[in-house]
């Protein structure tokens, strides 16, 4: 087997495991779940953050920056719907005393 056609293999029944897994996850535990996967999501800044110090073409360097940013924007999204989410799980008088 080539080892394209095994990287389409690999990312294929891992993105059927992880439906099948979130799928399973009750509505209960979204909102933390959500949460700890955006916390992992940050390994993904760091990842392209060395991928793009060690880039030697330039086309490299620009594929990383453009990954820095649209894996910025992921985490700072996440963290933010995670935060609306939670502020629905909060009664009145709780609410009121954060707005002080």
């Amino acid at each position: 087997m080539s080892l394209e056609l095994i990287l389409v293999l690999v990312f294929v029944v891992t993105t059927l495991i992880g439906y099948k897994l979130i799928k399973n996850v009750p509505s209960l535990l979204h909102t933390p779940l959500m949460s700890g996967m955006n916390a992992l999501s940050g390994i993904t800044i760091l990842a392209t953050m060395t991928a793009t110090a060690y880039a030697v073409t330039t086309g490299s360097k620009v594929f990383g920056c453009v990954g820095i940013i649209c894996a910025t924007i992921n985490v700072v999204a996440g963290f933010g719907l995670t935060d609306r989410m939670l502020k629905m799980f909060k009664t009145g008088n709780e609410s009121k005393e954060d707005t002080k």
